[in-house]
């Protein structure tokens, strides 16, 4: 292994670790299926956060 890989791995596991955090502490307050997105959020970024925010929570709502 090279030193940038050895770099590398600790920091994907940390981005990957604190966004399945976040979707699982975030979908437990409001109510969501929690352990769903903790583990997809596991699987890999960004997109699981993205699909969260934008269809989950729905942040771009319209305002009447």
């Amino acid at each position: 292994m090279t030193v940038e890989e050895l770099i590398l791995i600790p920091l994907v596991a940390v981005i990957l670790i604190a966004q399945s955090t976040f979707l699982f502490l975030d979908a437990r307050k409001r109510g969501h299926n929690y352990w769903l997105w903790g583990i997809v959020g596991l699987i890999q970024a960004p997109m699981p956060s993205l699909f969260y925010l934008l269809f989950v929570r729905k942040i771009f709502k319209t305002k009447k």
